[in-house]
């Protein structure tokens, strides 16, 4: 599971960001890596959202893989059903999910009720670890490093829940 930056060692962060560097060709579609091929991602998007899920959707599929997208209208969540029955539903459908939800935790309550890994794409005000691997992506190909940086982070700090994973991410690499 990936539902906070502290899921992630330092140097798990770092091998990410080293695969992910390698992976450019095929993020841009130039090159087809089918390692993903016969595995199934479930987009859980209970929030409305454009940008995270396409691009869930979008690398699974360069990468082999096949999606199921998921939004709560329609489905026996807006009939009543419990985040927990229906996380152990799709669990017993997908390899992989990734999830998006308007309340804070809901991300690793969704990982205690499956078995499959969960990717957390925003919870509530809480974390939002994806979008904070792909800011340091960014961040050490503009700097070449992410170590001891200065950087101003500006816009919604309170509930910007992607401001807290990456304010804690860098200060992990003594960033100020």
């Amino acid at each position: 599971d990936i539902v906070t930056m502290d899921d992630l060692t330092n140097q798990d962060i770092v091998d990410v960001l080293v695969d992910a560097e390698r992976l450019v060709p095929v993020a841009r579609g130039d090159v087809y890596l089918p390692l993903l091929k016969g595995k199934v991602l479930a987009n859980m998007f209970f929030e409305n959202s454009t940008r995270t899920r396409m691009s869930f959707e979008t690398a699974m599929k360069r990468l082999g893989g096949s999606v199921l997208n998921f939004t709560s209208i329609g489905t026996s969540v807006a009939k009543g059903e419990t985040l927990y029955d229906t996380m152990q539903m799709v669990d017993g459908y997908a390899d992989i999910i990734a999830m998006r939800h308007p309340r804070q935790g809901a991300a690793q309550y969704a990982a205690d009720a499956c078995q499959v890994p969960i990717l957390n794409g925003g919870d509530g005000a809480g974390h939002h670890p994806t979008q904070t691997i792909l800011d340091l992506f960014t961040i050490r190909q503009a700097h070449g490093t992410l170590n001891g940086l200065k950087i101003v982070l500006a816009g919604d700090l309170r509930y910007g829940r992607t401001v807290h994973s990456l304010s804690h991410a860098l200060v992990r690499f003594g960033c100020k």
